[in-house]
């Protein structure tokens, strides 16, 4: 069965880039881009992004295979328009991906055709169309959010999200894009459960797989009270 998933680098703190870019500047040179770039170190260092690029070198290790494997469960993406306006000249004409890319956007394009399998599909009717199109798309494989954190949060909060995995950093960034912001609308005593299913450890990350079950109710347990009131000892 095709699950719908997502995976993002954050920082100990939970920012997956520095602070907003907003300006006519060079992204390279902001904020954001520093932030990003070390929370994503671990894979520009691994052989599998490396190669999947088009590049040499690279270490083959855990976090290497952990990339191998996301690639090879894919059969479709979705991805929001900041992210595909922002990689199209850097990815070139052979982007990582190999397959349809269904990107949220309110503007109109024509679809971008890539080497490689890549295609790029702008999807104007919302979310659930992107999704709906990228599992039609995806075969017996995954559909992958490739991001940015927004929309990973959009997918979550509107519970088409099956399982998300989160590369954690090692570093405190202290402000930035946080992953799980106050948009993911929750009610005031209401959180979405996971349950981990995987933990890998590396030097530079720890990988954190995750089933996600859906909102719940937040339920006050009795403290071991048997069932009667808490006794608060001064």
């Amino acid at each position: 069965m095709t699950k719908v998933t997502a995976q993002l680098s954050v920082s100990l703190d939970g920012f997956y880039a520095g602070p907003r870019h907003t300006g006519d500047g060079d992204w390279m040179a902001s904020a954001e881009s520093a932030g990003f770039f070390r929370v994503t170190r671990w894979a520009t260092d691994a052989m599998a992004w490396r190669e999947r690029q088009g590049f040499a070198g690279g270490e083959q290790d855990t976090n290497s295979e952990v990339i191998a494997e996301t690639f090879a469960a894919a059969g479709a993406y979705v991805m929001g328009r900041r992210m595909a306006d922002g990689g199209e000249v850097p990815w070139g004409e052979e982007p990582p991906f190999r397959a349809p890319v269904f990107v949220v956007t309110h503007r109109p394009r024509q679809r971008l055709v890539r080497g490689g399998g890549t295609s790029f599909t702008y999807v104007t009717e919302g979310l659930v169309s992107a999704v709906e199109q990228a599992r039609a798309a995806a075969g017996d494989r995954d559909v992958a959010v490739a991001g940015g954190g927004g929309l990973v949060r959009q997918v979550l909060a509107a519970g088409l999200l099956d399982e998300l995995e989160l590369h954690i950093v090692p570093v405190v960034l202290g402000t930035g894009l946080r992953l799980f912001d106050a948009d993911l609308d929750l009610a005031e005593k209401e959180g979405i459960e996971l349950t981990p299913t995987r933990v890998l450890h590396a030097p530079q990350v720890t990988h954190i797989r995750y089933t996600v079950g859906g909102r719940a109710p937040l339920l006050l347990d009795d403290r071991g009270s048997g069932g009667g009131a808490t006794t608060i000892i001064n």
